[in-house]
Order: C-alpha cells, then sequence, then structure tokens
C-alpha cells in the first residue's frame, strides 16, 4: 500500500490504514486490483486500497458467524458502552473527519458537519438499543401453557452503503445491529472507502469491538457484490443506493438458496410543493437549501419543486435570483455551498440531462459553465410531466420548476413518479399542509420544511420503488431483530393419540 502526499491531503490519514479490517485485524486484501480513491476536485490520491476477493469475504462473514453468539450474549450494558467509545473516538476526531469527508466525498464543510453529526448522533442513539429490545408474553388456549416470544439478532448482516452520505449511511445499519447483538460485514462504496467504512473499522477497533464481530471488506461490484449478497452466511443484507441495483441485491438475497431478509432504501423523486398561501421567502430558501446541499447527491434531495399557479411566476423569478448567490467549486472552501461531482460517470450523467431537458423545451433561467467535475447551479422552469427533469432521479444540481393549475393538480404532480422516498409541502395553513401530505404517497412528507431530514428516533424509509423496511430508532431495532416463540407447556397435556 502507498500514499501520495499532497498539499491538502488530510491530517487524519495519518492514523488510517488503507487496508481491510477482517476479525480485528488490518491487511491487505487477496484480489489482484487495487482501488485508489481521490480528490473529485483535484484527483489528488488519497489512498490506494488492495481489493478483497471472494475469499476474504468469505473469512469476514465465517468469523462473524464464529464471533456473533458470545457478543449478543453480553449484558446489554457492554455492548452500549463499544458503541459509546466509538461515538467517543468520533467526537474526538471531528474536526479531521469533516476533512476527510470534504477530500473524498467533495461535501461542502456545510454537509460534512452535518453528517459528522448526524453520525455520532446515530451512533448514540443505537447506544440505548441493546435495553430497549423487548419480548411478549402472551395466553395461551392449552391449559397449562405460557407463550412467550423473545427478539432475538438476526445473525449476521451484510451492510452496502453508498458514496453520497458514506459513513452516515453506513452507521445507520452497522451501529444498530452490532447494538443489537449482531455481527457485520460492511461493503463500502468504491467511491468512498475511507470515510465509508475505515473510519467506522477504526472507531470500533478503538472501542474494544471484539475481533469478528465488525468487518469490513472493499471491493468491487463485479468481482465481490453478488458474492456478498448471495452468501450463505448473513440472514439480512441491508442496501442504500440506487433503484436498479436495489432490485438487483433483492432478487439476489430471495431467489437464491439462502434466503435472507433484506432492507432497501433506493432511489427518490422528491416533490417539493408550494401552495398559493406559502410564505414565500421561507419557500424560496428552504427550496435552494434542499436542492442543492452536496449538490443534490441526496435521494431525499428535491428532485421537483411544483408551484400552483397563482404564485408561480413569483417564485421562479425569486427562486433563480437567490440560486444566483450560491457559490460553489472546491469544496475546502467553506464559502462554497456546491462542490464537486462525485466521479465523471455521473458527471456525464448530470450534463445529459442539462442537455435534455433544453433539447425538451424547458426555460433555462439560470446556468453556468462546467468546470471540472463542478457543475454550478441550473434551474429549469416550465418543466412538464413528460420530461425527463420530472420523471427521473436526477443527482445533481440541476432542478426543474413545474407548474400546477390547483391544489389538487399539484397532488397528483406530486404523486406521479414511481418513487415514493421524502417529500415536502409549503403553506401557511398547517391543517391543510397535513391533509395534503397525507395524500402524498411516501414514506416521509415534511410540512415547511425541506425534503432533507433525517433524525436518529425517528422513523426513515420510502415507498414504491424507494424501497423497503425502516431504519431509525424502534424501527431499527424491529429490522435487525427476529421474533422466537417459546411455548412453554408446565402441566401434562393429554394428546388425542
Amino acid at each position: 500500500m502507498t500514499k501520495q502526499a499532497v498539499s491538502n491531503r488530510p491530517a487524519f490519514l495519518d492514523q488510517l490504514p488503507a487496508q481491510l479490517f477482517i476479525a480485528g485485524a488490518w491487511r491487505e486484501g487477496n484480489s489482484g486490483s487495487t482501488l485508489v480513491t481521490r480528490n473529485p476536485f483535484d484527483d489528488s490520491v488519497l489512498a490506494e486500497i488492495r481489493q478483497a476477493s471472494t475469499a476474504d469475504v468469505d473469512e469476514a462473514y465465517e468469523t462473524a458467524r464464529a464471533a456473533q453468539r458470545e457478543w449478543a450474549a453480553l449484558i446489554p450494558a457492554k455492548r452500549a458502552a463499544v458503541l459509546n467509545k466509538a461515538a467517543d473516538y468520533l467526537q474526538a476526531n471531528y474536526d479531521d473527519l469533516v476533512a476527510l469527508l470534504v477530500a473524498e466525498s467533495g461535501s461542502s464543510v456545510l454537509k460534512a458537519n452535518v453528517e459528522v453529526s448526524g453520525t455520532i448522533a446515530a451512533t448514540r442513539e443505537a447506544a440505548t438499543f441493546p435495553t430497549r429490545v423487548h419480548g411478549k408474553i402472551l395466553p395461551s388456549n392449552s391449559a397449562g401453557k405460557e407463550n412467550r416470544v423473545y427478539r432475538e439478532p438476526v445473525g449476521v448482516v451484510g451492510v452496502i452503503s453508498p458514496w453520497n452520505f458514506p459513513m452516515l449511511l453506513s452507521q445507520r445499519s452497522v451501529a444498530p445491529a452490532l447494538a443489537l447483538g449482531n455481527a457485520v460485514v460492511l461493503k463500502p462504496a468504491s467511491d468512498t472507502p475511507l470515510v465509508g467504512a475505515l473510519v467506522l473499522a477504526k472507531a470500533f477497533e478503538a472501542a474494544g469491538i471484539p475481533g469478528g464481530v465488525f468487518s469490513v471488506v472493499i471491493g468491487s461490484g463485479s468481482e465481490i457484490g453478488d458474492h456478498f449478497v448471495g452468501h450463505p452466511v448473513p440472514s439480512f443484507i441491508s442496501f442504500t443506493g440506487s433503484t436498479p441495483v436495489g432490485q438487483n441485491v433483492g432478487k439476489l438475497a430471495v431467489s437464491g438458496k439462502h434466503m435472507k431478509r433484506v432492507a432497501l432504501e433506493l432511489g427518490g423523486n422528491a416533490p417539493f410543493v408550494v401552495l398559493a398561501d406559502a410564505n414565500m421567502e421561507q419557500a424560496v430558501r428552504a427550496a435552494a437549501m434542499g436542492k442543492f446541499l452536496h449538490q443534490g447527491q441526496i435521494c431525499m434531495a428535491i428532485n421537483r419543486i411544483i408551484v400552483e399557479a397563482p404564485v408561480y411566476d413569483q417564485f421562479v423569478e425569486q427562486f433563480a435570483a437567490h440560486v444566483a448567490t450560491i457559490k460553489y467549486g472546491d469544496a475546502a472552501n467553506p464559502e462554497n455551498i456546491v462542490g464537486p461531482i462525485i466521479n465523471d460517470s455521473q458527471l456525464a450523467s448530470v450534463q445529459g440531462k442539462i442537455e435534455q431537458a433544453r433539447s425538451e423545451g424547458a426555460r433555462e433561467v439560470l446556468a453556468g459553465e462546467v468546470v471540472g467535475r463542478v457543475i454550478p447551479p441550473h434551474v429549469f422552469a416550465d418543466v412538464t410531466s413528460e420530461m425527463e427533469l420530472f420523471r427521473e432521479e436526477i443527482f445533481g444540481p440541476v432542478v426543474g420548476i413545474v407548474r400546477a393549475d390547483s391544489e389538487e393538480h399539484a397532488l397528483e404532480l406530486a404523486n406521479d413518479t414511481e418513487f415514493g422516498l421524502s417529500s415536502a409541502v409549503f403553506t401557511t395553513d398547517i391543517e391543510k399542509g397535513v391533509r395534503f401530505a397525507r395524500g402524498i404517497k411516501a414514506g416521509m412528507t415534511h410540512i415547511n420544511d425541506i425534503t432533507v431530514n433525517d433524525e436518529p428516533h425517528v422513523m426513515f424509509g420510502g415507498e414504491k420503488n424507494s424501497g423497503l423496511g425502516r431504519f431509525n430508532g424502534e424501527w431499527a431495532i424491529e429490522e435487525f431483530t427476529t421474533d422466537h416463540w417459546i411455548g412453554v407447556q408446565s402441566t401434562d397435556k393429554q394428546y388425542p393419540f
């Protein structure tokens, strides 16, 4: 393993091994390929990592299975202590982790602070789970019998995490699963292996987690992806990423020889609805924040702005003027809100959507020159439901504004999508907002707030092609445990034969 020193190289790399973490040990992968992770703004090399082979995946899962039972048998306070110590480690290295997120994922300083804070909060919340697992005692129709339902760990959990909020969206599954007595093997996105996995391995190592309970394998999907999902050891696969890949993960998980449970947090096409009575200044500022945070590379990011006709022209004018003040460029500059797109493939995708919007006749009210991987905010008005900007997830700093003839038409437009993750509606009539929100077919809807919301104790998840399952709080406890019915017959029972 080698590292290339550059002038803006994050200091935290000096204490972070660029290796796999398996069975409590740092070591090189056995694949013949090397992953080079770079700063997406200037292409400077952050680390080179020998990738995992299928044999490395086998070892990680087998050691997880061997270690899980003893880990689950620990008293709740000991598992909680490991989680809290991991959170302490993250907190102690807060500023360095912000810098590393900026460097590896192209996060703005604002977004990186949100993510590190959220990761620590998710870890603290998970630390409360060991004492929040409750079974039930149910009556029986058989004399002398008691029905006990125990909640047990599912066993070994495989986690596949994305590159956009890599640290938080890894820990959102890893921490609850560990807290509840499971062992975990994490496969991060290839664009962000440092912040998406190795930082967490370092935190749990510092917290004293037993060897094998948590492992990290870094490798290409083409080499280890299907093997990771279809492996006989894990009984649960948690995946966060695109809908097409997630659909394949789900298919592999349930159609193979070894069926397993899945949680899939997939794509979105979030509507942001502005009704005629909305506070316009608040709606404009919220729309800018919810769209352009992290370059729009968030599954919950505003994808379509739907504005009721009486205030449509006013909103377009004020929104374009406000977005024009957003600074963009190197994410390391704290003044810049929009930084680089994560990689060339995603860059080409977003640029293609801009060209498609122009060709389809959308009115371009704000644009700018693309420099390197930095795309300035682009705003299109007069978008219709037939256009690609309306139908497809953008995952970039581009947004379309749609005119709605009425409140009913706005709701119809909001629901005109195969996705159903997050959504929002702005109105000064709160109860009208609640009625409108309940009509949206989505897992989450926010009134007078942005679509990008995540609190560690509140349910997170989508409907339709936005996924299966729920994360956070009590919902995570349900996901990462399973029911076991123990029937206790304490008196002799008469059987008919």
